[in-house]
């Protein structure tokens, strides 16, 4: 329906705002003023949906993650939902838009093109394939977006939906904004920085293991390049990449470079240990993902990381190479070689997700014939390299 139409409007965001929802009187997101707009347009009955929304999302039918977000998306519903404007008229919108059917003075609302692609480019309208199959075969439907549109993706578009009779979304996972010095990393602030830029200086496994590591996947984390380069030193090159690099190292020095395998299942208290944190730590990888944190995920195969490294101490191979020379028997090092290279193996199965070059590189080094496959006996290791050496050196 139309009707004429009075409200503050930003627009970098192209939304109205109530006064209430101002900061200091400015946008929230983009700290400006906004404008006031008066015209006629063409409305959605939100206001029909309230209840149904409401139930959706409280039953979490519709699963707004994380929990703060449903409560928020919630509250809203409970103040009362009005009804939006759809149109914007054609002077406004400079003459850029998708007319109105019928009115040729107006044009849609740019939001609800946006939102109606991801249904469109399904070939939605000619009952596509894609759209059978994406949409309403999939039993999952997730949707993950940034926190500043929560309203739009878990209540304007839900209930366009509804309003045709469609299959809403069954997950939205809202995560929070990466800032720099904790303000807001935006186009219109002019403080971005260019992801390429930074893979380009940095290498892409690195970016990927820091943005997922060290920020929440739910909360606003601040970047920089200094808490990058921490973590590459930390995590990846001193734990991760040294743990490989000297048990490729071991099995050339004391095996000739081939995995020397063992007999038997790992049976000693150590061996059995690594065999449960690697089991652990595998089901708290499943259980962190179903929840979408990788954050929880990639801290569960660190503690295999850790546990290995600790392992590497207590077992101490140089001082077993030594007793070997001086006459003692041979298993005792093959286990610890076999169970460091196996545990290697299964890491980089772990992170294949997360940072699929170094777990490519893992098991090159190993010489599995593919990711996931467990090391054998007999398995020729490759030269041992640094897969994450010193920046200055790559």
């Amino acid at each position: 329906y139309t009707k004429s139409y009075s409200g503050l409007y930003c627009v970098g965001c192209e939304q109205f705002y109530t006064e209430d929802e101002l900061v200091e009187g400015r946008c929230p997101e983009h700290g400006t003023v906004p404008e006031l707009i008066e015209e006629e347009n063409a409305f959605f009955r939100l206001s029909r949906y309230q209840q149904q929304l409401h139930d959706l999302i409280a039953s979490d039918d519709l699963k707004v993650y994380p929990r703060e977000r449903k409560n928020e998306v919630l509250r809203f519903i409970e103040a009362g939902l009005e009804d939006f404007s759809i149109s914007r008229s054609r002077e406004r919108a400079h003459g850029w838009g998708i007319p109105v059917p019928g009115d040729e003075s107006q044009v849609m609302y740019v939001w609800v093109d946006a939102l109606s692609n991801y249904i469109t480019a399904l070939d939605y309208a000619t009952d596509g394939d894609d759209f059978q199959r994406y949409w309403l075969d999939s039993r999952d439907r997730v949707q993950v977006i940034g926190k500043g549109i929560l309203r739009f993706h878990a209540i304007y578009w839900p209930a366009m939906l509804l309003s045709a009779g469609l299959p809403v979304p069954t997950h939205v996972v809202v995560h929070g904004y990466l800032t720099i010095d904790g303000q807001k990393m935006s186009k219109s602030l002019g403080n971005v920085v260019d992801p390429l830029a930074v893979a380009g200086d940095y290498r892409a496994d690195p970016l990927r293991y820091y943005l997922l590591r060290d920020i929440s996947p739910f909360n606003d984390g601040d970047f920089s390049v200094e808490k990058l380069l921490n973590r590459y030193r930390a995590d990846l090159a001193n734990d991760l990449g040294n743990l490989l690099n000297r048990t490729v190292s071991m099995i050339h020095r004391y095996r000739d470079g081939v995995v020397p395998g063992i007999d038997r299942a790992l049976s000693d208290s150590i061996e059995d240990e690594l065999v449960e944190v690697i089991g652990v730590a595998s089901a708290r990888v499943e259980l962190a993902m179903a929840e979408y944190n990788p954050q929880e995920a990639l801290a569960a195969i660190w503690e295999i990381v850790g546990r290995a490294n600790a392992y590497v101490e207590v077992t101490a191979p140089w001082s077993l190479a030594k007793l070997e020379k001086d006459g003692a028997p041979a298993g005792r090092l093959d286990t610890v070689l076999t169970a460091l290279t196996i545990t290697l193996g299964r890491i980089a199965f772990l992170l294949e997700p997360f940072l699929p070059e170094t777990s490519r590189k893992i098991t090159d080094q190993l010489g599995s014939t593919s990711i996931g496959t467990p090391p054998t006996k007999g398995q020729r290791v490759a030269e041992p390299k640094p897969i994450f050496p010193r920046f200055e050196d790559a």
